[in-house]
């Protein structure tokens, strides 16, 4: 029932998943990460990132490359943060592009290929749309 509905409605099919699996990130994005922590580090990245360029623009090179090495464990701490949601949603994300991959097979979406099928590209499209839109709804920093 569900391929037969695929089948028929590939377009809306495929935007329904996109916007779907993006709501499903951002969900977990909310529950699982610590908001104030990322956006507290967002913030000192900024500022750093405004130090540098003034610092490049007078010709201070030397204080540049020292406050682009104090970036770095922001960035990995980020990366630290961000780690347990992409874990917790890989692997459903996996079986999801599983079934799209079978599911789309004999539609119009997957006769055309650049690269990827036509349907993949239709889904990163709409997924960075919905994410957009999601991580606004839920405040995500």
């Amino acid at each position: 029932m569900v391929y037969e509905l695929i089948q028929s409605y590939p377009y809306l099919s495929i935007i329904g998943f996109a916007l779907l699996i993006s709501f499903f990130i951002s969900l977990i994005n909310y529950f699982v990460l610590d908001k104030d922590k990322m956006r507290a580090i967002k913030e000192k990245q900024k500022a750093i990132q405004l130090q540098i360029k003034e610092h490049q623009q007078a010709g201070r090179h030397e204080k540049a490359l020292e406050l682009n090495k104090e970036m770095l464990p922001l960035a990995s701490e980020m990366m630290k943060h961000s780690l347990k949601p992409m874990l917790i949603t890989f692997l459903p994300i996996i079986l999801l592009f599983g079934f799209m991959k079978k599911a789309f097979t004999d539609t119009p979406l997957e006769t055309v290929k650049f690269f990827f099928p036509v349907w993949m590209w239709w889904y990163i499209g709409f997924s960075i749309v919905g994410s957009i839109i999601f991580r606004k709804l839920f405040k995500l920093p």
